[in-house]
């Protein structure tokens, strides 16, 4: 790592994270509505992103600076059980493809803004509502956290901040200033300034990655020797290899196919899927969205290619912006290092907005305040998406960076519990109510207590996500665990609660509900009592 400020590549990085921050201020003006003051303007850029805008926007949204930086730092450190990561992408689009239209198409119906929002109007209970809410938060947090340890990462490694001796303010300062300008032009514009700014993310990434993947084994020698050393590195340390050991193939599938379950339940994922303008843009993202797969099974070579380059970190998650500021040159290193930077405020604009509109709808609104109008609601959402990266800020100032990281990890096991309500209500009336609460506790309580026993060399507690599986004896992703017993109790709660005949709730929606297409965007469709009964 340089001792002093590689001045090149950030002028390279000062020019990119400038030009973006315009974009996002210019942002407020691109499809500006008649009234800018309600939640489907600002939290959603009006419903009204079509095919590209919404493949960048949600590419942008789930390939983040922690996914340029943790994939092939864990490959980098484990080998080929970091790879997990590219099956899990391949399987989520078919899954998406079943449910997400279907999301879509209910929730331009009746105005729905959040998950949430869905659960309330289809169970017809706020308990359930903000069981949802709180889970998307608490799983948020972590999530934005880590893109601002990612733009860290490449502050380090481009030797802004001074080394450890230096005053924590001017260490600190230039990720303040991040912070702040994030903070500034989502505020200002909303969801449109992520959506504008992934445009210039998305293709940063795309070139460093294509150059990466040509330029660097060049260099190394080719990708023979590029694997040889990895392989030699993983048999004297016997962390693993080039190829998933028979131990840990359950821990691989398992965290593969939970991982796939989990992405499209987080907040952030949903918000960017219905801003899209109609049903057939988010099939069309389904079939194309892949691309970025192909994309992350390359950015996930990097992690063999650093050890073949002979990069050492202490810190796993420097080694990937190690390596281009050792193979690049000054100015291309700049260039990589301003797409990670811009990775992780694109996602981090989304997370925020996400976050403070399930906070503004089924807190504020459905708890605190049942008749807040919607310019109301816009002004808590912008407020509170600034309080929600301030946490963020403060937690990855004030704490090891492992425990954000860990604190994501069990994000993932908390947020793959909303599974069975969100899309099994997207199928399905038969769940109750009460027992999808029940099922939701018993995985949450479930997965936590199983995630806080589990040590690993630095750490007692939360030191990783897989645990043993109860009745097989395997290790396996503790989130997948949970989520079966989830729905195993919320299936045996629902035979009994419907035997006992408990009260059920009022279903506002109905079947074509489900199937529907743009017909005025924005517009709130309201069903009459008489019509909200309907099960199916």
């Amino acid at each position: 790592m340089n001792d002093g400020v590689n001045g090149v590549a950030l002028a390279v990085f000062i020019f990119f994270f400038v030009l973006v921050t315009a974009m996002g201020f210019l942002a407020a003006r691109w499809r500006r509505a008649e009234n800018e003051h309600s939640l489907d303007e600002w939290g959603l850029g009006g419903r009204s992103f079509g095919t590209w805008v919404t493949w960048f926007l949600l590419g942008g949204d789930l390939y983040t600076a922690y996914t340029f930086v943790a994939v092939p730092a864990a490959i980098y450190a484990a080998g080929a059980s970091g790879f997990f990561a590219v099956p899990y992408t391949i399987l989520v689009y078919p899954l998406i493809f079943t449910f997400l239209p279907r999301l879509w198409s209910v929730s331009h119906k009746h105005g729905y803004v959040t998950t949430s929002d869905f659960v309330r109007g289809r169970f017809g209970s706020k308990g359930l509502s903000l069981a949802v809410a709180v889970t998307g938060i608490l799983a948020t947090m972590p999530y934005i956290a880590l893109q601002l340890v990612g733009i860290q990462a490449v502050l380090d490694v481009m030797g802004v901040g001074g080394g450890e001796d230096t005053n924590w303010f001017i260490k600190d300062l230039p990720l303040l200033i991040a912070f702040g300008v994030l903070a500034a032009y989502t505020y200002s514009s909303g969801l449109r300034a992520p959506a504008l700014i992934a445009f210039v993310k998305d293709t940063l990434i795309y070139i460093v990655i294509a150059v990466a993947i040509i330029y660097i084994p060049i260099k190394l020698g080719g990708f023979d020797d590029i694997f040889a050393s990895a392989s030699d590195k993983f048999t004297e340390t016997g962390a693993g290899g080039v190829v998933p050991n028979a131990g840990g193939q359950w821990t691989y599938a398992t965290l593969a196919l939970g991982s796939a379950l989990a992405l499209f339940m987080y907040p952030h994922s949903i918000t960017a899927t219905l801003s899209s303008r109609s049903r057939e843009v988010i099939r069309r993202n389904t079939t194309i969205l892949p691309l970025y797969s192909l994309m992350l099974g390359l950015l996930a070579l990097l992690g063999f290619m650093a050890i073949a380059a002979g990069v050492k970190v202490e810190n796993g998650q420097l080694a990937i912006p190690q390596l281009f500021e050792n193979m690049f040159p000054d100015w291309f290193a700049g260039v990589a290092f301003a797409a990670i930077g811009i990775g992780a405020l694109v996602p981090a604009a989304i997370m925020s907005i996400a976050a403070a509109n399930l906070f503004t709808r089924n807190i504020y609104k459905d708890f605190i305040k049942p008749d807040a109008t919607p310019a109301q609601e816009t002004k808590v959402s912008k407020l509170v998406s600034l309080l929600v990266k301030v946490g963020a800020l403060i937690f990855v100032l004030g704490m090891d960076k492992t425990v954000a990281i860990n604190f994501q990890l069990l994000g993932g096991i908390w947020i793959l519990q909303t599974f069975p309500a969100l899309v099994g209500g997207l199928f399905t009336r038969w769940f109750h109510r009460w027992a999808l609460l029940g099922g939701w506790a018993v995985g949450m309580v479930y997965g936590t207590v199983a995630a806080y026993g589990v040590a690993s060399p630095t750490q007692k507690h939360f030191g990783g996500s897989s645990d043993e599986i109860p009745g097989i004896g395997e290790i396996g992703y503790i989130g997948l665990t949970a989520f079966v017993l989830n729905v195993v109790v919320t299936v045996v709660l629902t035979f009994v609660l419907r035997a006992a005949k408990a009260p059920d709730g009022i279903d506002e929606t109905k079947p074509g509900d489900y199937t529907a297409d743009a017909g005025a965007p924005g517009v709130q469709v309201e069903l009459p009592p008489a019509t909200a009964g309907s099960s199916h």
